[in-house]
C-alpha cells in the first residue's frame, strides 16, 4: 500500500460523512496516473502554489491601489487569509482540509489587477459577462501551464467557481447552482467573506479612510472590535450553528451574527469601497487597462512582444488557431497582468520617454 493509499485509508477514518474524501474525487478532464506520495487534492494545491498565476497576486490589488505601506494586505495575503480561516473551520467539522485549502489557495487567480475596478473595466470593455471567478476557472483550466491548464480534480474547480458572491447572499441555498456541490467549497466561499470583512476594515482604518468609531456599534457589540475578536466569533459562530438535514450538513449562522456580517459588509461597502478615496483611484485604473485593451486590439507586434514577456506566447500560439477570438486573449492579458506590470506598461506606450 502506498503512503497516498494509506492517508486515503485515515481520511475515512476520521473525516465527517459530510466531508469528501480524496479517494472518492470525481477525477480530472485528462485522466492521470495517481501520486504515491500525495492525494488528488494535495497535488491540486501544489499546482496552485507553483503557478505562475499565483506568484503575481503578490502585485495585485486587494482594495488599496499600490499602496505604499508595508502592512496592506494584496490579493496574495487574502488568499492566505482565507486558506487560514477555511482551513479551520474544516478541521473542525472534520472535513477535507487539503480539498478546502486548495479550493482557497484558487479561488483569486483569475482576478484583474486593481481590484474589483479592474474587473468592472474588463465587464465594459470585453464583456459584461466577465467575472474573476469564471476567470480563475479559465485560468487553471486553459491559460497556465503554457496553455495547458492544470488539470485540477473536479472538485477544486467546482469551488474556484462557486466561491463569489458579489454583493450577493453569502449562502445562496435558495439558488443552489450557485453553490459548491461540496461542503468543502463552501467553506471557502463564508471564508472568503469573514476574511475580507475583518481585513478591508482594518486596512481602511489604517488608510485613514475611516475611524475605528464610525464602525456601527451593534456590529462592534456583537462580532467584536479587534480582527481576531471579530474573526473568532464569526468563525465559532458557523462551526455551532451549522446542522445536518435530511441527510446533508447545511452551513448556518445565528441570525445576530450573520445580520451584524450584512451590516458591517453593507457599511464597507458605502464608506469603504465607494468612498471618493477608493472610488477615484478605481477610475483611474479603468481608464489604465481600457486602453491598453484598445491599443493591442490594434498593435498585434507589440502585444506578442508582451506576450513573451508574461510568459503567455504559447498561449496565443495555441488559442490563436481558431479556437479563441483575438479579442478574448487580449482579455486574459488584461486579467493577467499585476497593478505594477500595467502602470509601467501604460507609461511605456502612452507617456513620452525623456531624452537622455
Amino acid at each position: 500500500m502506498s503512503i497516498r493509499e494509506n492517508f486515503e485509508k485515515r481520511e475515512e477514518g476520521f473525516m465527517s460523512p459530510f466531508g469528501c474524501p480524496s479517494s472518492k474525487s470525481k477525477g480530472r478532464i485528462r485522466q492521470e496516473d495517481p501520486c504515491p506520495v500525495r492525494t488528488a487534492f494535495q497535488r491540486d494545491r501544489d499546482r496552485i502554489v507553483y503557478s505562475n498565476a499565483f506568484r503575481r497576486l503578490k502585485h495585485k490589488t486587494q482594495v488599496f491601489l499600490s499602496p505604499l505601506g508595508d502592512h496592506y494586505r494584496t490579493r496574495l495575503t487574502h488568499t492566505l487569509e482565507v486558506a487560514e480561516i477555511a482551513r479551520t473551520i474544516a478541521r473542525a467539522m472534520r472535513l477535507n482540509e487539503d480539498l478546502t485549502e486548495a479550493i482557497a489557495l484558487g479561488h483569486d487567480l483569475g482576478h484583474t489587477p486593481f481590484g474589483h475596478g479592474g474587473e468592472t473595466a474588463l465587464k465594459e470593455i470585453y464583456s459584461p459577462d466577465f467575472s474573476h471567478n469564471e476567470q480563475s476557472l479559465r485560468v487553471v483550466d486553459h491559460l497556465e501551464n503554457k496553455g495547458n491548464g492544470l488539470n485540477l480534480s473536479y472538485e477544486v474547480r467546482d469551488g474556484i467557481l462557486k466561491h463569489s458572491k458579489g454583493y450577493g447572499k453569502i449562502l445562496p441555498f435558495d439558488t443552489p447552482e450557485e453553490l459548491a456541490f461540496t461542503v468543502e467549497g463552501q467553506v471557502v466561499r463564508i471564508a472568503d467573506i469573514m476574511a475580507y470583512l475583518n481585513h478591508d476594515l482594518d486596512d481602511a482604518i489604517r488608510s485613514g479612510v475611516i475611524s475605528r468609531d464610525q464602525i456601527p456599534k451593534e456590529c462592534s457589540d456583537i462580532i467584536g472590535l479587534t480582527h481576531s475578536e471579530r474573526a473568532t466569533t464569526m468563525i465559532k459562530d458557523l462551526i455551532f450553528s451549522s446542522k445536518e438535514s435530511d441527510g446533508k450538513l447545511v452551513l448556518k449562522m445565528s441570525d445576530n451574527i450573520y445580520s451584524a456580517m450584512t451590516n458591517l459588509r453593507e457599511f464597507l461597502y458605502e464608506n469603504v469601497y465607494r468612498s471618493p478615496n477608493v472610488h477615484n483611484e478605481f477610475v483611474k485604473a479603468k481608464k489604465i487597462l481600457s486602453e491598453l485593451y484598445t491599443y493591442f486590439i490594434d498593435d498585434k507586434i507589440l502585444f506578442r512582444e508582451e506576450l513573451s514577456n508574461m510568459e503567455m506566447i504559447d498561449i496565443y500560439k495555441k488559442k490563436s488557431l481558431g479556437e479563441e477570438t483575438y479579442e478574448r486573449i487580449v482579455c486574459d492579458f488584461i486579467a493577467s497582468i499585476t497593478d505594477r506590470y500595467a502602470l509601467n506598461l501604460y507609461s511605456k506606450i502612452f507617456l513620452p520617454a525623456p531624452l537622455v
